[in-house]
């Protein structure tokens, strides 16, 4: 198994930016494919982006695509994610998962086999 931790969340104005990562530990982290996901208050936990196991192919939600870049250091044993042009509605725990299946990682939470514990983002305008 692996364990994820992130960090790197805070509050920043719109418009602005942050850099989160996810440190994993445990098994091989290039044996999992990664993504990115969050949460607001009282929303269902959302997909924000993922990558595969060699960081070649990366998707993104329709929300943050070209704002957002996934990116991945399997020697570092790291996942980030650099989010650009933040917006209050960007406002939630962002999480980061692992998935053991080959491909781009799942689009739905519930596919995933790993959690991190979250960290929180807070976009003010």
């Amino acid at each position: 198994q692996v364990q994820l931790v992130e960090s790197g969340g805070g509050l920043v104005q719109a418009g602005g930016s942050l850099r989160l990562s996810c440190a994993a530990s445990g098994r091989t982290f290039s044996s999992y494919a990664m993504g990115w996901f969050r949460q607001a208050p009282g929303k269902e936990r959302e997909f924000v982006a993922s990558i595969t196991r060699s960081g070649g192919t990366t998707r993104y939600a329709e929300s943050v695509k070209g704002r957002f870049t996934i990116s991945r250091d399997n020697p570092k044993n790291t996942l980030y994610l650099q989010m650009n042009s933040l917006k209050p509605e960007d406002t939630a725990v962002y999480y980061c998962a692992a998935d053991q299946s080959y491909g781009l990682g799942p689009l739905t939470p519930h596919e995933y086999d790993y959690w991190g514990q979250g960290t929180q983002v807070n976009v003010s305008s």
